[in-house]
């Protein structure tokens, strides 16, 4: 009778204690995540979850990361990582989404992707799987030993915090030399174009004052874009990159044929902001700063009588429009395209300065015809062969002249700023050879230099070089090609003898009628 007595007793706490567990989880489900109350653990075997209240701001919040004036999270001491927290699931970083959980693993989930997935979990119509029925202490898997699960942030997507208004450093013109400073660095590298020169120099000083000027008088400078026209192997690309690598500014290099309007096959308009913020490694700060370079932009011209859309010519410009007059747009990072695993952080391009360059080809024709569509008949007719052979004839292009070509005037109205530079003569090639601070002589001198052996060229020589590249009509960049060929053989025989200890490339050699000049070590003593 008292076993039976017992066993009534241990059915009816049994029966209490699912019937408690039940009413437990039930409370759980109907509870909605926001109304938790602050510092409120659901612990369970491995995990613990911690959410803290936006609304009680006691004592407890000590260690939550601190915000400026604009709801921007200012990295605390403690904290040594200088990058942003990415979700794993949206890869939004955390100036975006807002505070990020971390669980172990390694995994960060914002608190939006926290909320849905629970969503997801509670309507999925899983057989044999009701969270109602769950109690809170369910023994759940460790997260710890499966790691992020293949949701790792690559290193180049990585944006770096955003430091507060507080810590940020100010920019001062005291980082940028004078005009005549700038002109004189770029002369050691660049020979000829003075014109050139000078304008970029004058352009880019008053970019960065226009940076570090006081908008309080109600005075607000405009930006100076640029627009380089000249031949190919003039110099676009080199003068632009030896100025960025002077100014020590973050620098992209984009290319214009590969842009294409939003929704084609091809690269989005923030495809050149997002090689700029991979040149500051992934800093915007410094990125709003440097220096966009667009080559090829005469290839985004309007095309002429095409029925078709164009994607990839006037609707480009069109796009780039917003980009270059100053604006704030989402840019992917690490990446040249949008999509769901990239994550997005935003650049402001009113201080980034555009420097566009092209060759136009043809622009010379539009030129003419323009400078002799005054009168053909009588004494004050312009002859039609009149500029024919004026060398620099690019020099006298005009706003009109671009829009005929194919330019349409708003994106021209975006580059005030013009710029020709003049075609490379046999004079010009043979200084380019010889005297820049990083002259393609000096290179080879240097490479021969390494085996302890002496390198030199007679002027003849050099005339040979610089005639060949004219007649190439590359500009400068035939000029290491031409060097390429006739040096082969040279670098290639003189390692096996260790005896020889000079080399002088003369006409003949160049011409095919002898060899180069060889003097031995001994010789070279006595």
């Amino acid at each position: 009778m008292n076993n039976d007595y017992r066993e009534v007793i241990e059915d009816t706490e049994d029966d209490k204690a699912t019937t408690a567990d039940a009413e437990s989880a039930s409370a759980v489900k109907d509870a909605d995540l926001n109304d938790i109350p602050e510092n409120t653990e659901a612990i369970t075997d491995n995990v613990a979850y911690e959410m803290d209240s936006d609304e009680d701001e006691s004592s407890d919040d000590a260690d939550a990361p601190e915000k400026g004036e604009d709801g921007e999270v200012i990295p605390g001491e403690d904290d040594s990582d200088d990058y942003e927290r990415l979700c794993n699931i949206c890869r939004r970083p955390e100036s975006k989404c807002g505070p990020i959980i971390q669980m172990p693993g390694g995994i960060n989930i914002c608190s939006e992707c926290m909320q849905k997935t629970m969503d997801s979990l509670q309507n999925a119509d899983i057989p044999g799987f009701d969270m109602s029925r769950m109690p809170f202490n369910i023994k759940m898997v460790d997260l710890s030993q499966l790691g992020p699960m293949g949701m790792e942030i690559p290193e180049r997507q990585r944006v770096k915090k955003k430091k507060s208004k507080k810590e940020a450093p100010k920019f001062s013109m005291k980082d940028v030399p004078a005009p005549h400073k700038i002109k004189a660095m770029l002369d050691e590298y660049v020979v000829g174009q003075e014109k050139a020169k000078k304008t970029i120099s004058v352009a880019v000083y008053n970019h960065y004052k226009r940076i570090a000027s006081d908008n309080s008088d109600g005075v607000e400078i405009e930006k100076s874009n640029m627009l380089l026209i000249g031949p190919t192997g003039s110099g676009k690309t080199y003068l632009v990159k030896t100025l960025a690598r002077l100014l020590n500014v973050p620098l992209a290099i984009a290319d214009a044929t590969s842009l294409t309007e939003a929704g084609y096959i091809g690269d989005d308009i923030e495809s050149v902001l997002s090689k700029l913020l991979a040149a500051a490694g992934n800093d915007v700060e410094k990125a709003e700063r440097g220096i966009v370079f667009i080559d090829e932009i005469d290839k985004i011209a309007k095309k002429k009588n095409s029925n078709n859309r164009d994607v990839s010519g006037e609707s480009v410009q069109q796009e780039l429009l917003k980009m270059l007059e100053g604006s704030v747009m989402e840019v992917p990072v690490g990446s040249g395209s949008k999509n769901a695993m990239v994550p997005m952080t935003t650049i402001d391009t009113r201080n980034i300065l555009f420097i566009c360059g092209g060759a136009f080809p043809d622009l010379e024709d539009i030129i003419k015809e323009r400078l002799t569509e005054k009168s053909t008949i009588g004494f004050q007719a312009d002859l039609k062969d009149r500029f024919d052979k004026e060398e620099n004839l690019i020099s006298r292009v005009q706003m009109e002249d671009l829009r005929r070509f194919g330019m349409i005037p708003e994106f021209l109205g975006r580059l005030p700023i013009v710029v020709t530079l003049e075609a490379l003569t046999k004079e010009f090639l043979v200084r380019i050879l010889q005297e820049p601070k990083n002259a393609i002589l000096k290179q080879y001198e240097k490479l021969l230099a390494m085996d302890e052996v002496q390198l030199s060229f007679d002027p003849g020589a050099l005339e040979v070089i610089a005639e060949q590249a004219m007649a190439r009509k590359t500009g400068a960049r035939a000029l290491r090609a031409i060097l390429e060929e006739y040096m082969l053989d040279i670098m290639y025989e003189i390692p096996k003898d260790p005896n020889i200890g000079k080399v002088t490339i003369t006409r003949d050699y160049l011409e095919h009628h002898g060899g180069p000049k060889i003097e031995l070590r001994t010789q070279m003593i006595v």
